[in-house]
């Protein structure tokens, strides 16, 4: 029988997981240290009682615990579509969801994935647009290399080997492709998260005159020299512990002022980069679901 201390988490266990770890994550997700550094400087808050076991478990996404909309509700209809993308890899797909009881035509919302593929999170996302009226469509950036391959890691790893102009091109035809959708009102909409902020970022500035809103989550502005083309209306939503994202705020902030850019900023004290994904330990759920609140608001305003 086993010993049931074993089962508890230890003492330190029980305290907040130190700040240090979370930014570590962040590198190791971005790419700034592999797999192997990261688990060396995690093992150095085995010092602190941490066993390597929690740590782990709280900070890589588990996406089984994460669904808000299943898959199979009835009042949405999901599906793969895919579409050209000439200047691109030469087709994409995504997933697409519908509210089940649409009649006529709908806003459309095009959401961003990270730096890793279309994950479960989200296709959730896509879902939760969905069961708000609006048809989302989320395309998997790693579709030309046989799609998201069932882990973050794989994946980060595929999409970091790929070429990112044609990516860009990729998500610039699913725009396109949603927008002009038989069943769209032609009022288009992009949010997105990490990466997918930065790709919402360089939409609003390459096809600002198609794009009617924009909602980056915690993502790096397009090229300076793309930003005076910015003209639809953007939210921002940052991380307050985020550094390396916010390091690039003020300069951006100060282009939109300049080009008279409709914008809007929300910065969350005290959360971590990628706040909003509720898979990974990461998760703030009030600011989550306030920035998302905000988000819905900012769509009704602007796509109906």
């Amino acid at each position: 029988m086993s010993n049931q201390s074993e089962l508890l988490p230890s003492k330190a266990e029980t305290r907040p997981i130190p700040q240090e770890a979370f930014s570590w994550y962040d590198e190791y997700a971005h790419g700034l240290i592999d797999r192997r550094d990261f688990m060396k400087k995690l093992a150095t808050l085995g010092a602190l009682g941490f066993s390597m076991n929690f740590l782990t478990a709280a900070l890589m996404p588990n996406y089984a615990e994460a669904e808000q909309v299943s898959f199979n509700d009835p009042k949405i209809t999901p599906s793969y579509a895919t579409f050209a993308s000439s200047k691109g890899h030469g087709e994409g797909r995504g997933y697409l969801v519908v509210p089940s009881d649409l009649k006529g035509t709908a806003p459309v919302v095009l959401v961003v994935h990270e730096n890793r593929g279309l994950n479960p999170y989200i296709k959730d996302v896509a879902r939760r647009l969905a069961m708000k009226g609006y048809i989302a469509f989320a395309p998997d950036a790693l579709y030309p290399v046989g799609g998201y391959p069932g882990n973050d890691e794989e994946g980060k790893t595929l999409q970091r080997s790929m070429d990112k102009a044609k990516i860009e091109e990729d998500f610039i035809a699913a725009a396109g492709f949603l927008k002009q959708h038989k069943l769209s009102t032609g009022k288009l909409g992009v949010v997105g998260f990490c990466f997918g902020g930065y790709i919402s970022n360089m939409l609003a500035a390459t096809m600002s005159d198609e794009l009617d809103a924009a909602v980056p989550f915690y993502g790096t502005p397009a090229a300076a020299e793309l930003q005076k083309n910015i003209t639809a209306p953007i939210m921002l939503q940052f991380a307050g512990l985020d550094e390396r994202v916010n390091a690039s705020w003020p300069d951006y902030e100060a282009n939109l002022k300049a080009h008279n850019v409709d914008y809007t900023a929300h910065i969350y004290e005290g959360v971590n980069h990628g706040f909003h994904n509720d898979s990974t330990g990461r998760y703030a759920e009030k600011e989550a679901e306030l920035a998302w609140a905000r988000t819905l608001q900012f769509f009704d305003m602007h796509l109906s």
